[in-house]
């Protein structure tokens, strides 16, 4: 069967198979073999289990099947703009509009407690038409919290990400994700960490 490789990471594989996408975690020589297959299942399900809860709330790949020894994930290919690659490209009133549908996803997972661990612009897929959406991929970084830090490291991640892949009009890009964020719960004492966050590296901005 015909395999594209689409990435290749430090912990895992990216392929096309038959319009689905594979994510399969490689061994790695340096580990004992028998710890190095339980890390990769756990990371594997733990994976999974955070993609199917974050699928109740913002649109996700939906996974198919998962192999038999739990070391990779088969899911939908979605077929959109990977926004790192595109979102320059659009008409700045656009670019914001995605930028808030994209603070709204991020709040709706937040309050369930999901962190995604990778927020970058790499990792969300916009879908147009009559029904837009912005998709979210790669959670392999992700887990369970519903500490505020957590949450405020997440979005500062993002922000980093911005200024350094769109960095002519990156501050209000970021504006618009916190705009879209503030459907949160939480959002007035996350948004207020995220200052503490970044006070403790080179930025110092005001939202």
């Amino acid at each position: 069967m015909t395999e594209k490789i689409l990435f290749r990471g430090a912990e895992a594989i990216i392929f096309l198979k038959k319009n689905k996408i594979i994510k399969k975690r490689e061994k790695k020589s340096y580990r004992i073999s028998e710890i190095d297959e339980k890390i990769r299942k756990i990371r594997t399900r733990m994976e999974t289990k955070l993609m199917e809860k974050a699928s109740g709330k913002i649109p996700v790949p939906k996974i198919e099947k998962d192999s038999r020894d739990l070391l990779a994930i088969s899911m939908e290919f979605i077929e959109g703009k990977k926004l790192s690659e595109n979102l320059g490209r659009f008409p700045e009133k656009r670019q914001f509009e995605i930028m808030k549908m994209v603070g709204e996803n991020i709040a709706k997972i937040h309050d369930i407690s999901v962190i995604h661990g990778d927020l970058t612009t790499s990792n969300m897929i916009f879908v147009g038409g009559k029904d837009k959406k912005v998709y979210f991929i790669d959670f392999g970084l992700g887990f369970h919290s519903g500490k505020i830090e957590d949450k405020a490291v997440d979005l500062h991640l993002l922000k980093e990400a911005l200024e350094s892949k769109h960095f002519k009009n990156w501050e209000k890009l970021f504006n618009k994700v916190v705009e879209g964020y503030k459907i949160s719960k939480n959002s007035e004492k996350v948004i207020q960490q995220i200052k503490k966050v970044s006070s403790r590296g080179r930025y110092k901005e005001k939202y």
